[in-house]
């Protein structure tokens, strides 16, 4: 048996004796474990209203203003918001990833990331 054959043979003997993915990787709430008990929860809204915002504002291309006529809670949007403008330092050390969207971050949606930059209120 050659030794790539033996790899595969072993490979796909391993997925059948043990679990892949822990079970409870899979039904645990999402966190960033940055602290104990940490949820992403607790400092996010919910994730349907959160891809809600995002995608009204960085594919649509939604001000906040409009965002908060669609029904969302203005400290939720400003709260979303914030998160998206402050974090964008982030993006720009990140190696460059794939588009998923019609309008992703990147090239097309720049923020200045010096001076504190705060958006008008």
């Amino acid at each position: 048996m050659t030794k790539r054959r033996l790899s595969k043979t072993n490979a796909s003997r391993a997925d059948h004796e043990r679990e892949i993915i822990p079970a409870a990787s899979i039904t645990k709430p999402p966190s960033a474990e940055l602290r104990p008990n940490q949820k992403d929860q607790d400092s996010l809204p919910s994730y349907e209203t959160l891809d809600q915002i995002l995608d009204a504002y960085v594919v649509k291309n939604l001000s906040k203003e409009e965002i908060i006529r669609l029904g969302f809670d203005a400290a939720v949007v400003n709260d979303v918001i914030n998160k998206v403008t402050f974090s964008e330092y982030k993006r720009r050390q990140a190696a460059p990833g794939l588009r998923v969207s019609p309008r992703a971050f990147g090239m097309g949606r720049r923020i200045p990331i010096a001076q504190k930059f705060r958006p008008a209120r």
